[in-house]
C-alpha cells in the first residue's frame, strides 16, 4: 500500500458533457439529458485517477449513487473524489458531481480495491 494515501485526500476534475453521454444514447433513458452511468464513470474515474497519480492500480467494487439533478451537453461537470476510508487494499471516497454554479448533480459513495493488473488478468483467465 502506498504511504502516499491519506484519510481527506481530494481529486477534483472537470469534464464537459457530451451528446454521446446523455441518457438517449446510453440506452439508460429517452431524454438528452447528462446520463446517470456517465456521471458514475466520470465519479470513478476521479477515484481511480487518484489512486494512479500515487501509483497504485484498481477496480471499482461498489457504488451507492444518487442523481439529484438533470443537465444538458456542454455543462461542465465537476467531479470530487473524497478518500474517507483506508482498510488494507479497500478504499473508500465519498464522490459527487457538481456544476460550476456549485449545484449538486450527483453525490454518494464508491469503493475501490487496489489490485496488481498483471495477477488479476491472470485470475480472470
Amino acid at each position: 500500500m502506498s504511504s502516499k494515501l491519506k484519510v481527506g485526500m481530494k481529486y477534483v476534475l472537470e469534464h464537459t458533457v457530451r451528446e454521446d453521454e446523455t441518457a438517449f444514447n446510453y440506452d439508460s433513458g429517452a431524454m438528452h439529458v447528462y446520463s446517470t452511468p456517465a456521471m458514475i464513470a466520470r465519479m470513478e474515474c476521479a477515484a481511480h485517477t487518484m489512486l494512479m497519480e500515487a501509483g497504485l492500480d484498481s477496480v471499482g467494487t461498489i457504488v451507492n449513487i444518487e442523481h439529484k439533478k438533470a443537465c444538458k451537453p456542454g455543462t461542465v461537470v465537476v467531479a470530487e473524489a473524497l478518500l474517507t476510508e483506508i482498510d488494507g487494499k479497500r478504499i473508500t471516497f465519498d464522490v459527487k458531481v457538481t456544476d460550476r454554479e456549485g449545484n449538486i448533480l450527483g453525490e454518494g459513495t464508491h469503493g475501490r480495491y487496489i489490485i496488481d493488473p498483471e495477477r488479476f488478468m491472470q485470475k480472470i483467465g
